[in-house]
């Protein structure tokens, strides 16, 4: 024999358990003890979970005649009941189906529409903690389950309350959002994701969640990771060009993580950032994509490891060369300060033959001429390089 669903009065607002200890707060409402205490005293929140209202008092007031009421109804008992006295009832929002011995297909049904309207409550809710839970639960080793969470738009739903609760802990939000963080990639994490759409889907959110938290300005948050591991992944997303998005998003992180680590440059090129970097702008279509390959360019040929990855790259002239008068004016620029960087900071013959093989040098006298001259600086970079080069090849035909 099945025991009956639970009561709805009988179950606590945050836990959404059946109530072992009610104790009732001065708005009124009726929380089990535990749940209510883990909210004031752990969370250090003064409201009230259920209606948001102000506490006037941190008094908890046992609710005996609910207790009583909840007693009863257990002693009215099931053969599951007695059976499990030792341990403290509880109930989730909806069963786990690992505990149905023989599913029916009505009973799927209606696990498949209790997922929906949890998924479909959970951005709401302020009980995301329990809600993830019991989600977790509902999901863990279910194919069935974790069929229809993935078909029901879960991995975005989760997702998105994953970086909501993420960008709270980040600017100061209570351990409570830190919590929903850790239940929502636990979620995830228990999904096989076995064919191509959900692993991409996943990774795109994902990336989703760690281009807020590089934006959020919340100090450094490469701290305590392994910065190799970052730029590894980084470099790999970009490699596999699974989406314009995903890409997109991977350039914005590699930028913030090349910029705020003082050794991020030379990590970034000790884990091949250079040569990856030169086949995306060689293939680049998006001007702001360009723009970003080429400051990427720019900050790793300010160290040394960085100029000599770019010079040892048989297709880096050409891949920066073709940008010049044609992608944008910022992109002439950055290109304009890479092949500086590379040739005339440190010289390198390679680089230099490269210039003029690839119409690197027709390119920088051709940006002479143009009609709107650019910024006096950038003018002046162009005539530094281009006199240095023009030195070097009359040097090189008179050896």
């Amino acid at each position: 024999m099945e025991m009956e669903e639970s009561p709805h009065l009988f179950l606590c607002p945050i836990s959404m358990e059946l109530m072992d200890d009610p104790v009732t707060v001065s708005t009124g409402v009726t929380y089990d003890r535990r749940s209510i205490e883990q909210w004031i005293f752990g969370y250090g929140r003064a409201t009230c979970p259920a209606t948001m209202q102000p506490l006037a008092n941190l008094d908890l007031t046992p609710n005996h005649t609910l207790k009583r009421v909840i007693d009863s109804w257990l002693d009215r008992g099931s053969p599951s009941t007695s059976s499990s006295s030792s341990s403290s009832p509880s109930t989730s929002s909806f069963p786990s189906p690992a505990h149905d011995l023989l599913p029916t297909p009505l009973s799927r049904m209606l696990e498949a529409e209790r997922l929906r309207s949890a998924l479909a409550n959970l951005e709401e809710t302020p009980f995301k903690v329990t809600a993830l839970k019991n989600m977790r639960a509902h999901i863990a080793d279910d194919v069935a389950s974790q069929c229809e969470f993935v078909s029901s738009g879960g991995i975005q739903v989760v997702s998105r309350v994953m970086a909501e609760a993420l960008a709270e802990s980040t600017t100061g939000g209570d351990l409570s959002a830190f919590a929903a963080c850790e239940e929502a990639a636990a979620v995830l994490a228990a999904l096989p994701l076995a064919d191509a759409a959900s692993v991409g889907s996943a990774r795109l959110h994902a990336m989703d969640i760690v281009t807020k938290v590089s934006n959020s300005g919340a100090g450094d948050w490469t701290a305590g990771l392994e910065v190799d591991d970052v730029l590894k992944s980084l470099l790999e997303l970009l490699s596999d060009e699974v989406t314009a998005r995903l890409s997109s998003r991977a350039l914005d992180v590699l930028l913030d993580v090349v910029e705020r680590s003082r050794k991020g440059p030379a990590k970034a090129v000790e884990v091949g950032a250079v040569h990856v970097l030169v086949e995306l702008l060689a293939d680049a279509d998006d001007r702001h994509d360009a723009e970003r390959i080429l400051l990427l360019l720019k900050r790793l040929c300010k160290c040394p490891e960085g100029r000599l990855a770019f010079a040892e790259n048989d297709l880096a002239v050409a891949a920066v060369a073709k940008t010049m008068l044609r992608v944008s004016q910022l992109a002439t620029q950055l290109a304009v300060k890479v092949l500086w960087l590379v040739s005339v900071v440190a010289p390198s013959e390679k680089v230099l033959e490269d210039m003029v093989v690839t119409g690197a040098v027709a390119k920088l006298l051709g940006l002479l001429h143009v009609e709107t001259p650019p910024a006096t600086k950038h003018k002046t970079v162009i005539f530094a390089l281009f006199g240095w080069l023009r030195c070097r090849l009359v040097v090189g035909a008179d050896g």
